[in-house]
């Protein structure tokens, strides 16, 4: 093989290595089972679900998508379309600690009695503290309905449904998002508009044509005693 070629076919791989490590995944997401002990009105149930999580980065926050893959609790009468609205809180950690609101609409079709509940996927916005590895996992999921609350927490520790490298978080390093007035800090040096300012400006500006005004007398006068 002549030098050419190989030269041409290390460079390729080179690339190839490249493009590799630009295009690794900054989310590692996996469904994760979750045994959801209820308490509802009439007593405890229990069922399993799949819990899957994603989130998509929009500008310095992340929409989170809390999905359910199979039904949990269910209801002695018929729910009709629009009588159950569900919510539920993620939990952070890792990098990050805290929680994650999501909540979805309410169900669209009636629900019959004595049936899995079908929860719709619950959305909220994450906004970063911290940067590194921060794993999602399902928390508490509530569930109102005909005026009645169902709490369901997960009896089995389930582990992450997610977890994301978080780059750029706002919280850490302590100067961003914090309202900084920016520019090296100074208030003085940021243009003002209110009418006292207006003075001020205006006051300058006729400072200025008041020099101008004696250096204009001194110059005649010098100009006519040469003369």
């Amino acid at each position: 093989m002549s030098y050419q070629k190989r030269t041409a076919l290390a460079l390729a791989a080179a690339v190839a290595g490249s493009v590799v490590l630009i295009t690794a995944p900054a989310a590692q997401a996996s469904v994760v089972d979750v045994n959801y002990n209820c308490q509802t009105p009439i007593g405890a149930k229990s069922a399993v679900s799949p819990i899957d999580i994603k989130a998509v980065k929009s500008g310095s926050s992340y929409n989170v998508t809390m999905t359910f893959q199979k039904g949990v609790s269910s209801s002695p009468v018929a729910l009709g379309a629009g009588a159950m609205n569900p919510s539920a809180v993620i939990n952070l950690g890792g990098a990050d600690k805290g929680t994650v609101a999501v909540k979805g609409p309410a169900n669209t079709a009636e629900i019959p009695a004595n049936t899995p509940i079908k929860i719709s996927d619950l959305s909220g916005t994450y906004v970063p503290k911290a940067n590194g590895k921060v794993t999602f996992t399902a928390g508490v999921l509530t569930i109102k309905a005909l005026g009645t609350t169902t709490t369901c927490t997960a009896s089995n520790s389930p582990g992450p449904s997610l977890e994301l490298d978080v780059t750029g978080a706002a919280g850490s390093g302590g100067a961003a998002g914090t309202g900084g007035t920016g520019g090296g800090g100074d208030p003085a040096a940021l243009p003002k508009t209110g009418p006292l300012d207006s003075a001020v400006a205006l006051g300058t500006l006729g400072g200025t044509v008041v020099l101008v005004g004696a250096a204009g007398v001194l110059w005649l006068t010098r100009r006519n005693q040469q003369a």
